[in-house]
């Protein structure tokens, strides 16, 4: 790659706050992150992950004193507890910091006096919660009611999750403490407001400007249209947090000094590496720094944030990126409401790695809802990593290392079909770039495939049987541990430590994505060790069990309970064991694929069944291209009486699952099945 095209980024996830060790929502944003990192080191580019516990607030103030404890030692705590499990699930932060450290607070402070010079700090005295039982003032999320525009009832007193409207807790309808139940007074006292409406001619300009997702922006539009309002950056004492110079018993508010931690923790990074801080940061610089936000902090990371840069004197970012909430087999996670599975409960039961496959897998560009199906998670690593990915490697290694005492051949014997896979890495690499990582995967799943079909097709383990053809099996194999290698490379972005293992068993080092076109040709591998084993549906039961107490009393199903509650749903005609034995199920290979004029959603498939080819129209178009298909396993209703339609007659049915348009996934069977295999 040349110089010039080495492109300098800076990127952050969120900050997890301090008040608990990580679950598997905090997981989606880290493993989203993260994979996009990595490709963008893999592409040679100078690409740094910074992240810090945010630390401050009054949530660690009761929480440490419930504990007994100062503040400082709860916050250490955690913040250990973070850095472990993000370690666990492979999440390569240059630097994890924290928000409560000397660099945040000269940062926070150097921002805060750069916005009252500029005008843009205002006072007003303000009629505010206060718990007289508790003897405090109320932060925002200690007061709940009814939301003022929608009605949504238990709501937060900043912003409401049914609607997205923010207002302040006086608004509320019937509106409680969450400290001691009771309702609140409204008490007098002089706070501090930042002038957002001083930007908006520069934020509307700033959103305006295609750097952030089109739900994103068609949001900001509302809030725009609404008119915008100051922001009260103080909070009275008792507070945990940095004192306001010049205002005792003033503090900010953590939403002020949390965003500003992107900054203090790169500063710390900055010093301890001998990096230029304004080479990131300074207006003007052609660094780019880009946020990766959960969708119910895009009004502080769109609006408040890059007015707060601007006016003190910083680059706003270059993009901020929002993704949807993660739910467990259909319920939505709430830390607040305890529905949440820790990240170190499912780092004693399964593999981190797993997990960040799945996630990759459902991921788009998108602000959209994630589910972890977990009967599905286990389908999809079982069939995907062991069933197609790793499966080659074990497949051709063996002849490898018995037939030519562990070298490859000198030459690849289908180099068009190697070229096809080099050829896929553009492709692959444009998804990654627009973290569209579903879209990369099932583009990844789809070579697996033609990997497998192509040794299927070459059958080595026959023509070992005749010595004479040793040459040939050498190189079949080779062929088929050379087209691995690129589908690793390819998922070395989600499924780093695979990635790892299998450069070493090839002997090769550590690939970068201009090394799909070089060659494993003549090489000697090692010993094959099992990549990737299959998900036993026990561990994901023990997962469960370890977390029942908080995913039971929520009612989220079990992976067991949603399954049966799948295969019954309530407008549907039970059915009996003797009804469901009569259908036929079968592995079929799609010969050929087509297109079907007049119909938007159709593709007419060809599938030998081992004993004959069939006709089958199926509506998949939306999902797949017709020359993805040709050479895919799949699973046909081999006993469906033929069906008379306008463009011709379907002799069977292709099964697939998803919710429907380009989301429809074939169900292929793991590698190694042959057409006309029935399935039970």
């Amino acid at each position: 790659m040349p110089a010039t095209d080495r492109r300098t980024i800076l990127v952050t996830s969120a900050l997890p706050y301090a008040n608990g060790a990580p679950h598997l929502g905090h997981m989606v944003e880290a493993v989203q992150t993260d994979i996009w990192v990595r490709y963008q080191r893999l592409r040679g580019h100078q690409c740094l992950y910074i992240c810090a516990s945010d630390a401050h607030g009054t949530p660690i103030m009761l929480k440490a004193r419930q504990e007994g404890v100062a503040p400082e030692q709860l916050i250490e705590r955690v913040g250990a507890e973070q850095r472990r499990d993000f370690a666990g699930f492979d999440i390569s932060f240059d630097n994890f910091h924290t928000t409560h450290s000397a660099e945040n607070r000269e940062v926070t402070e150097e921002v805060y006096a750069r916005l009252v010079a500029g005008g843009h700090i205002r006072r007003e005295t303000i009629r505010q919660s206060y718990d007289e039982q508790a003897g405090m003032f109320l932060p925002d999320r200690y007061v709940r009611g009814g939301c003022p525009r929608c009605g949504a009832a238990d709501q937060y007193g900043d912003s409401c999750e049914n609607c997205g409207a923010t207002y302040s807790p006086a608004d509320l309808v019937n509106p409680v403490s969450v400290l001691s139940g009771t309702p609140p007074v409204l008490r007098d006292s002089e706070h501090l407001f930042f002038r957002l409406a001083d930007f908006e001619a520069m934020l509307r300009e700033w959103t305006g400007s295609g750097r952030l997702q089109a739900a994103v922006a068609a949001k900001l539009d509302e809030w725009f249209d609404a008119g915008l309002r100051d922001w009260d950056i103080s909070r009275d004492a008792p507070y945990f947090g940095f004192e306001i110079p010049g205002e005792p018993g003033k503090y900010f508010y953590v939403w002020l000094d949390a965003p500003i931690g992107y900054l203090g923790s790169f500063l710390q990074w900055c010093r301890r590496t001998g990096t230029d801080f304004a080479r990131y940061w300074a207006p003007g610089s052609d660094a780019e720094v880009y946020h990766f936000i959960g969708k119910d902090i895009v009004y502080f990371h769109t609006l408040f944030w890059p007015a707060v840069l601007h006016g003190a004197g910083y680059r706003t970012p270059t993009s901020v990126y929002a993704h949807g909430f993660l739910t467990v087999n259909g319920q939505k996670m709430s830390k607040s409401r305890g529905t949440f599975i820790m990240a170190s409960t499912w780092l004693e039961h399964l593999p981190a790695e797993y997990l960040r496959y799945y996630y990759a897998s459902r991921l788009g560009p998108g602000v959209e809802d994630l589910d972890l199906n977990l009967d599905e998670f286990v389908s999809k690593v079982n069939a995907d990593l062991v069933g197609k990915l790793v499966n080659i490697a074990s497949r051709c290694a063996g002849f490898i290392a018995r037939g030519s005492a562990g070298r490859l051949a000198d030459q690849l014997p289908d180099p068009t079909l190697q070229a096809e896979f080099v050829g896929a890495a553009d492709r692959i690499g444009a998804a990654y770039e627009a973290r569209d990582f579903a879209l990369a995967v099932r583009e990844i799943m789809l070579l697996a495939d033609r990997a497998n079909h192509y040794i299927d097709q070459q059958k080595p383990w026959l023509m070992a049987k005749d010595p004479a053809r040793a040459p040939a099996v050498q190189g079949v194999c080779t062929q088929g541990l050379e087209l691995f290698r690129l589908l690793v490379l390819y998922l070395k972005p989600v499924l780093p430590r695979l990635a790892g293992a299998a450069e070493r068993f090839l002997g090769i080092g550590d690939q970068h994505w201009t090394d799909a076109t070089r060659s494993l040709a003549g090489r000697t591998i090692g010993t094959y060790e099992p990549l990737a084993t299959r998900v036993d549906p026990a561990a994901v039961q023990a997962l469960l069990a370890a977390a029942a107490g908080s995913l039971q009393p929520m009612g989220v199903p079990t992976a067991a309970t949603a399954a049966t509650a799948a295969a019954k749903p309530a407008d549907a005609p039970a059915i009996s064991i003797d009804d469901f034995t009569r259908v036929d199920l079968r592995i079929a290979r799609i010969v050929s694929a087509e297109a079907v004029e007049g119909a938007d959603k159709l593709l007419r498939l060809v599938v030998d069944l081992g004993d004959g080819r069939r006709t089958v129209y199926a509506g998949i178009r939306q999902a797949y291209a017709p020359d993805t298909l040709v050479g895919r396993l799949t699973v046909v209703v081999a006993n469906l009486e033929p069906r008379k339609m306008r463009f011709g007659t379907s002799e069977g049915m292709v099964l697939a699952a998803g919710p429907g348009g380009s989301d429809i996934f074939l169900l292929s069977p793991d590698s190694g099945a042959t057409p006309g295999m029935r399935v039970k």
